[in-house]
């Protein structure tokens, strides 16, 4: 007897989720993203250990594709 005043609640929840739209501020999102993308480079800051072992470990993973 509980199901349809829970499923009211639950389509009342789905709708106030599908029809909310926050105030944006696209400028510090901006900023934001700005910001992560020149801190994310690590091979001008390691450049030493950046493909260090890529050649190593390349043959081994085709090997294991192959016989399986």
């Amino acid at each position: 007897m509980g199901r349809g005043r829970q499923k009211a609640k639950h389509t009342k929840v789905a709708r106030d989720l599908k029809y909310f739209s926050p105030n944006t501020n696209y400028d510090a999102l901006e900023r934001e993203l700005a910001a992560s993308k020149h801190s994310s480079d690590e091979s001008n800051e390691w450049p030493e250990y950046v493909d260090t072992y890529a050649d190593e470990y390349a043959d081994s993973d085709e090997d294991e594709s192959k016989t399986a």
